[in-house]
């Protein structure tokens, strides 16, 4: 992972999050293409999702902003004093190093495990801080170790709820157009921003 952090300009992948929530127990799917660079000491993510309905995420120069097409809305999010949280979170598997992993999780081998025909290396990791454990009590990342990127993400908040993040498709250092990082908004785009 270091190797490939020391050399990581960009990731693009096709994805399938599914969303648990424990109380109605039931499984929300999104699909769609995920794509990261980086940009300068910044790092970008863009998460183009197109099923169920298309919807855009950009998370860049310390905002996170979703862009939901139908409602033509922008609903931009500052994490103000957790953007290294964010940011650190945002790059778990694409473009992260296993030493800067360290500095912000207590991390557990698990051995290995075949996701999509590849041997990966399967990890836990558990949030340091405090406040960020309020709401995320551990990560399961499986690591190609061969690329050294993530095939597969499993979140887990404290109530049992999880997301689940499956990879494939991934192409590492690929040239991504710059207008992929930006929304694609209309003259109409209503910009909200919530407080709290």
């Amino acid at each position: 992972m270091d190797k490939t952090a020391a050399s990581f300009r960009s990731t693009e992948a096709t994805f399938v999050w599914d969303q648990y929530q424990k109380v109605v127990n039931e499984t929300d799917s999104q699909k769609g293409k995920v794509y990261y660079r980086k940009n300068g000491k910044d790092t970008q993510m863009v998460a183009d999702i197109t099923e169920p309905d298309a919807k855009y995420v950009l998370v860049s120069d310390g905002k996170i902003q979703i862009y939901q097409p139908r409602i033509d809305q922008v609903t931009v999010y500052d994490p103000g004093k957790n953007r290294d949280t964010v940011e650190s979170f945002m790059v778990l598997g694409f473009g992260g190093g296993g030493h800067d992993m360290l500095k912000s999780f207590d991390v557990k081998y698990l051995g290995t495990e075949t996701v999509n025909g590849v041997e990966t290396a399967k990890l836990d990791l558990t949030p340091k801080a405090q406040n960020v454990r309020n709401s995320i009590a551990h990560i399961l990342l499986w690591i190609d170790p061969r690329k050294g990127v993530s095939l597969q993400q499993q979140l887990f908040e404290p109530s049992g709820d999880y997301r689940l993040a499956k990879y494939s498709d991934i192409q590492i250092n690929q040239k991504i157009p710059d207008n992929v990082f930006k929304l694609k908004t209309t003259g109409k785009t209503k910009f909200v921003s919530p407080q709290g």
